[in-house]
C-alpha cells in the first residue's frame, strides 16, 4: 500500500509539479461607460526569474492590440491605464472600443507562451435606431425593412411593431399570426416579406433594448402595399405609340411638301469647295492650266 501511494504522489509530481499556470480574475467584466476597472493576472513560479509578461487586447471584429508590453503602458491606453502590483491592469474609465477580451500572455525561457482571459462587456444603453422602410411597395414583391442601432453594448435585441402589436419572432407559433408570412431576425433588426400582400400594410416602427439602460426607438412610417397599375402601363404604351406615329407621320408629310433637303442636293452642296487662284495667274484672271509663262521680262 505505501509503494502505491508514493507511486501516485510521484505521478502527480511528474504531471502537475510544473503546471505553468497563468491565472486572471475576475473572468468576466461588465462596466458602465466611462467607469474604472481593475483587471489581475498572476503565475506560478515555475516560469523562473526571466518571465515575461503582456496584456493584449482582442476586440469583437478580431483586431489585436497590446495594452501593456515590454512592462510599458502602450501609447493608445497611456493616459487612462496604469500598471500595479507589476502585472494588474487599473482603467480609469472604459469606452464603448474597450469591448473585447484582454488576454495576459506569460512566457519564459522554461516555458512557451501560457495565457489566460478577462472578457470585459461595457455597457452602453441603446440609442434610438435607424429604421429602412419603404412607405409604397407592389404586391408579391420581396421587402426588406432594417433596423440598427451601431452604439448599444451588449448588442440590443431587436423588436418590430404593426401599429401596436408586437410581432412575434416566429408568427408560425402564435395563432393570430398563423397566416403571416414574414422573417424577422431579433438578432440583425431584419424584417423580411418574400411575397408582401395588401394585408401587410400599415404602420411600423423597430424597438431597440438592452440590459443597460432604456429601450429606444424610431418613428413609425406608414407601408402601403399596392396592385400593379395595369391600366397606367397600358395607357403609356398606347400613348407612346401615337406618339411615334405623329412623328413618323410628320417626317413623312414634310418629304412630301419638299421641306426636307433632297440627298442630291445636299450632296451638291458638300462638294462645293472654294477654289483659289492659282499662284500664277495674271490680274486678269486668265487661266494658265498649270503651265509656266512668263509675263514680264528684267534685265539685270
Amino acid at each position: 500500500m505505501g509503494r502505491l501511494v508514493s507511486l501516485l504522489l510521484f505521478l502527480c509530481a511528474a504531471t502537475g509539479g510544473s503546471s505553468f499556470d497563468v491565472t486572471t480574475s475576475p473572468p468576466t467584466l461588465r462596466v458602465k461607460e466611462n467607469e474604472g476597472v481593475d483587471m489581475s493576472c498572476s503565475y506560478t513560479a515555475d516560469f523562473g526569474a526571466d518571465v515575461r509578461m503582456e496584456w493584449r487586447f482582442v476586440n469583437s471584429k478580431g483586431s489585436t492590440h497590446y495594452v501593456l508590453f515590454d512592462k510599458k503602458i502602450t501609447e493608445p491606453y497611456a493616459n487612462r491605464v496604469n500598471i500595479f502590483s507589476s502585472t494588474n491592469l487599473r482603467f480609469s474609465k472604459v469606452t464603448r472600443q474597450d469591448n473585447g477580451e484582454y488576454f495576459c500572455d506569460v512566457s519564459s525561457s522554461s516555458s512557451p507562451t501560457k495565457n489566460s482571459k478577462v472578457a470585459l462587456t461595457v455597457l452602453v444603453p441603446p440609442s434610438v435606431p435607424k429604421c429602412g422602410i419603404p412607405q409604397t411597395v407592389t404586391t408579391n414583391t420581396y421587402v426588406t425593412l432594417t433596423c440598427h442601432d451601431p452604439d448599444s453594448s451588449p448588442p440590443p435585441t431587436y423588436n418590430w411593431y404593426k401599429g401596436t402589436t408586437l410581432l412575434p419572432a416566429d408568427p408560425s407559433k402564435n395563432v393570430a399570426f398563423k397566416n403571416a408570412t414574414y422573417k424577422l431576425d431579433s438578432k440583425t433588426g431584419m424584417l423580411v416579406f418574400p411575397s408582401v400582400t395588401k394585408m401587410d400594410t400599415g404602420e411600423y416602427y423597430c424597438e431597440v433594448s438592452n440590459d443597460a439602460g432604456p429601450s429606444q426607438s424610431c418613428k413609425s412610417v406608414k407601408m402601403e402595399v399596392r396592385d400593379i397599375n395595369t391600366g397606367g402601363i397600358v395607357a403609356g404604351v398606347i400613348f407612346g405609340l401615337l406618339l411615334l406615329g405623329v412623328l413618323i407621320g410628320g417626317l413623312w408629310y414634310a418629304n412630301k411638301k419638299g421641306y426636307l433637303p433632297l440627298k442630291s442636293e445636299s450632296s451638291k452642296q458638300q462638294s462645293a469647295a472654294y477654289q483659289p487662284p492659282s499662284m500664277y495667274a495674271g490680274g486678269g484672271g486668265e487661266e494658265d492650266n498649270g503651265e509656266f509663262k512668263q509675263k514680264s521680262s528684267f534685265v539685270v
